[in-house]
């Protein structure tokens, strides 16, 4: 996996080349309250989500109204503390921070951060869309900015992860970062709902039905590439009926044979335009994600995205690749083996 590093930068809007995929970054001011100007910064792309880890002088981050009305990416942002001081100012509170506490501020709200109490302070965190959080807005909107710690139990085990994926993502490949995300946004989640619940806020009907539906998700995700993944299949790994699953799918607006070829066709769409794969026969990466028959794959791929898959890679990669490659399509069978993922070579 890549990362994005910034120096000396006057803004947390960073360069968003090649990172489609992430989260927008929540626009700050900033300023520096010394003479020491350092500044750095290191950006994260996990799927939808947006690591990152600052080491800067002190200095006075401020959201404003003005921001919010010109961009607003309507995420939270999980920050923990790792050396310094925070204090944090709203419309409604007044919040200090020390190492190994951890905040959340919203995208959609104003709010005033001061950071100082050492020469150099340090801090890592996530950036999370909203609508990937199995809980209700209104119900985390109680967590913002209020104090949490890292040092223990759901809060112990999210910093653990965050410092693990921010030291050794180099050892992760791109591919790598859906199912990292599924972790991160998994224990995030539990640390918002351990909290709620520990303050008995109880999660309503509805939000245990949102929660078990992204779990049915992530679960999806992580078994695409199983031809028999289907409704049977997920109603036995969450102990509920097959009916059940259904009704979650379509009360969301779609049904789960839809949510699955949309997921598969995604990823293979991904493969498709990756140049590490481009050597990779077309039918071969359909199976990878679970379309044993290469027509149908064809057909669906086409349907989706108003192109056969072998033209969608031709405009996708580099021409002089393309001789090469058409030689091993030009021999693509009707029906093609599953080949799982540890199957395919990756050059």
């Amino acid at each position: 996996m890549t990362d994005r590093e910034h120096r000396g930068t006057t803004s947390s809007e960073s360069d968003k080349s090649g990172a489609a995929a992430a989260t927008p970054a929540t626009l700050l001011e900033m300023r520096h309250l010394t003479s020491d100007p350092h500044l750095q910064q290191r950006d994260l792309p996990l799927d939808s989500m947006r690591m990152w880890a600052m080491s800067f002088a002190p200095m006075m981050f401020h959201r404003t109204p003005e921001q919010i009305e010109q961009s607003d990416p309507d995420t939270y942002n999980l920050v923990l503390l790792r050396a310094g001081t925070m204090r944090r100012v709203d419309a409604t509170s007044e919040m200090t921070y020390g190492p190994g506490d951890m905040h959340v501020n919203d995208s959609s709200l104003p709010f005033q951060l001061e950071a100082h109490g050492c020469h150099m302070v340090s801090c890592i965190g996530v950036e999370v869309p909203k609508r990937l959080l199995p809980l209700p807005n209104d119900r985390v909107a109680s967590l913002v900015g209020r104090k949490l710690s890292a040092r223990e139990g759901m809060g112990g085990l999210l910093a653990t992860v965050l410092d693990h994926l921010i030291t050794a993502h180099g050892s992760y490949r791109s591919t790598d970062a859906p199912r990292l995300a599924v972790v991160l946004r998994e224990t995030l989640a539990g640390l918002f709902a351990r909290t709620l619940q520990d303050e008995e806020q109880y999660v309503p009907t509805a939000a245990y039905r949102r929660d078990l539906l992204l779990r049915m998700r992530m679960f999806i995700d992580q078994h695409l590439s199983d031809p028999e993944l289907g409704p049977r299949l997920i109603a036995a790994a969450h102990n509920v009926s097959i009916s059940y699953v259904h009704r979650l799918f379509g009360d969301d607006g779609t049904t789960v044979a839809g949510w699955i070829r949309a997921r598969r066709l995604e990823r293979a769409r991904r493969d498709l335009c990756d140049p590490a794969m481009r050597t990779v026969p077309v039918h071969h990466i359909a199976a990878r994600w679970g379309f044993s028959h290469h027509a149908a794959f064809t057909r669906a791929f086409r349907t989706a995205y108003g192109i056969a898959p072998r033209d969608f890679r031709r405009a996708a990669l580099p021409q002089t690749k393309w001789r090469e490659r058409q030689k091993i399509e030009d021999a693509v069978p009707t029906t093609s083996p599953v080949v799982h993922t540890n199957m395919v070579s990756r050059q």
